[in-house]
């Protein structure tokens, strides 16, 4: 599957508001509304666009705890570790990474105390053996 310079721009304006409306899009991307709309049919036919999610605004959140949890797996145990993580609604994403630790999962809770709570909880986890955290206290940008 070959994506354009186009299709870029247009994932690019979908990232930023997927619920803007075939017209908005295609105005802001000098093509038509027709051409627009063909684009994401065929990003999403193609399995380039996935589905779409909702993201919150900052300030429903604002006071939670968000962190990078580093995770070690031990040997053959990643499918279960993953799947254990997966169940807990606190874990929003999970990255299988290079270097001294297999996994980074984001978790966002309330308090400190949830916070600890919850790295407690994945160090418990079958196969996981061991945890380091790194509390994030701003976020400069997202996408």
């Amino acid at each position: 599957m070959k994506i354009t310079p186009a299709d870029l721009q247009l994932l690019s304006a979908l990232r930023e508001n997927a619920r803007a409306s075939t017209a908005e899009i295609a105005r802001r991307l000098g093509l038509s509304r027709t051409t627009v709309q063909s684009r994401i049919d065929r990003l999403e036919r193609d399995g380039v666009i996935r589905g779409y999610t909702v993201r919150v605004n900052e300030d429903v959140e604002r006071n939670h705890i968000r962190a990078h949890i580093l995770i070690t797996v031990l040997p053959k145990q990643m499918p279960a570790v993953v799947q254990a993580l997966y169940a807990m609604p606190e874990v929003r994403s999970l990255h299988s990474v290079s270097g001294a630790h297999d996994l980074v999962a984001m978790g966002v809770v309330p308090t400190v105390g949830d916070m600890d709570e919850l790295t407690d909880r994945i160090g418990a986890v079958d196969g996981v053996e061991r945890t380091t955290s790194a509390v994030i206290l701003s976020t400069k940008f997202e996408r």
